[in-house]
């Protein structure tokens, strides 16, 4: 089965319409630019890890790249899904 990352910026709307394809894939964490994504928390009501990585915190763009992806590796995932993420 397949790992995936899910990036979300916002409500999660596509962050849910994948949850509830019930893909033969395991959503491995979904992760946020924005700390109060509402998304985040529908995410975590299902038991799925949450991380937020805040571009705000970040002085440059590679910065926030780098922190981005470090957070993503640490789930190892097969697939990264960018569902609604505006950075």
């Amino acid at each position: 089965m397949k790992k995936i990352v899910i990036l979300i910026s916002g409500r999660g709307s596509n962050m849910q319409a994948i949850i509830a394809a019930k893909l033969p894939a395991e959503v491995a964490a979904v992760v946020s630019n924005e700390p109060q994504a509402t998304g985040l928390a529908l995410a975590r009501q299902r038991g799925i890890e949450t991380r937020v990585v805040d571009h705000r915190t970040h002085a440059e763009r590679a910065a926030f790249d780098s922190a981005l992806a470090r957070t993503i590796d640490m789930f190892s995932p097969d697939l990264v899904v960018l569902a609604g993420f505006m950075r």
